[in-house]
């Protein structure tokens, strides 16, 4: 269940019609060393929060006033344009000595700003995975880069290529069921490798982040076309519309979890890395078990060749549940797409013998200086290869 904040931050941003999500970096934190100060604002929906820039050569900054929470804590903060120098960005700034939002333990969690205007914003912050999948879920809005936006009353999603268009459109023209995750995320991988030039080049890091976000696309497009029917329907009372609801948002989110899982195979599939899938015959039912079940029931078989890989989108709070699995391997690692966790949750993390895989592009989101190096997917698979060969 959603917390009553993640409760109050959709219901607002429903209403309202625009919203941005962005997960807290350690650059917003300022932990990073850098200049910076302040949450970072993306220029691509300027609109939504600034009433200037952004020009070269000129700073800008207009005040507001952000409620936070259930307006527990208002700021007089203000909205910056830096445009001199190297700088080139907008960041919200000021929020008072004592901040709670902007704190190293903060990294991870997810801000949502509603600006009613120019001048006046709401904002939540969500800091458990549920709450942060639920309101993704419930605006539409697939945060697997540094930020999305609903906009408008609508998620804000990229344009893709007409090859992309193409193979899609033609994938769900005849659908009025939904098919099975496996196969949103094989057409996927199919209408990469025709669409993008040496698709199956790049490297595993750059892969995984490029299947999950253009799976989103795709699945957005066959959600739009087999839910239109029920969304038009006239509704028998509130519990019936309730109902509809949640049916959607939990599909959102099962598939959400299912398609990393996929395209994490597809990877050691390309890699010819053996694996099996959330065996029962193995303790707790990992995810993901390597080379085989048979090598981890044999107690001859090197446990220094054994992996096992929970594979979580988000893992701020289910990073322990691998705790449980696979108990003959003693470390144990976490294929996740979060955008930064805190230095101590990090730290617990190495404490109990977890390591986690993230792809490169996010690492920069993480804070520096943990007890933990994160690993690169392409680094997990030269590993595993090298261990097994």
């Amino acid at each position: 269940m959603p917390s009553p904040i993640c409760e109050l931050a959709i219901a607002e941003a429903l209403r309202v019609g625009n919203a941005l999500l962005k997960f807290i970096s350690p650059n917003d934190a300022g932990i990073t060393g850098g200049h910076q100060c302040g949450f970072y604002l993306p220029k691509a929906v300027r609109e939504m929060y600034a009433p200037f820039g952004p020009d070269k050569g000129r700073n800008y900054e207009s005040q507001v006033e952000v409620r936070w929470q259930e307006d527990q804590l208002v700021t007089n903060s203000r909205v910056k344009w830096y445009g001199k120098g190297t700088r080139s960005e907008y960041r919200l700034t000021r929020f008072g000595k004592g901040f709670p939002f902007l704190t190293p333990e903060s990294v991870g969690d997810m801000l949502v700003l509603i600006p009613y205007d120019h001048q006046r914003f709401k904002a939540y912050v969500l800091d458990n995975d549920e709450d942060i999948e639920e309101i993704q879920a419930a605006l539409g809005v697939d945060v697997t880069g540094f930020w999305g936006a609903y906009e408008g009353g609508k998620p804000r999603i990229e344009t893709e290529s007409e090859c992309l268009e193409r193979r899609f459109r033609e994938f769900i023209k005849d659908l009025d069921d939904f098919p099975t995750g496996l196969a949103f995320s094989e057409e996927t991988v199919e209408a990469l490798k025709e669409c993008v030039e040496q698709f199956e080049k790049l490297n595993a890091d750059k892969t995984i982040v490029r299947c999950v976000d253009t799976e989103y696309k795709l699945f957005r497009l066959a959600e739009r076309q087999i839910c239109q029917p029920e969304i038009l329907r006239v509704f028998k009372d509130v519990d019936d519309f309730l109902k509809t609801a949640s049916s959607i948002m939990n599909r959102r989110k099962s598939r959400a979890g299912r398609s990393l899982e996929n395209h994490f195979e597809y990877l050691l599939k390309r890699a010819e890395i053996p694996y099996a899938v959330r065996p029962p015959e193995v303790d707790g039912e990992p995810d993901i078990v390597i080379p085989s079940v048979d090598a981890y029931n044999d107690a001859r078989y090197p446990t220094n060749k054994l992996f096992m890989v929970g594979v979580k989108r988000t893992c701020k709070d289910r990073w322990r549940q691998v705790l449980k699995e696979a108990k003959r391997v003693k470390q144990k690692h976490i294929m996740t797409i979060q955008q930064g966790i805190s230095k101590k949750q990090l730290n617990d993390m190495k404490g109990d013998g977890v390591q986690l895989i993230v792809p490169l592009e996010f690492h920069k989101q993480y804070p520096p200086n943990s007890d933990m190096k994160l690993l690169q997917v392409g680094e997990f698979v030269d590993l595993v290869r090298k261990r097994l060969a």
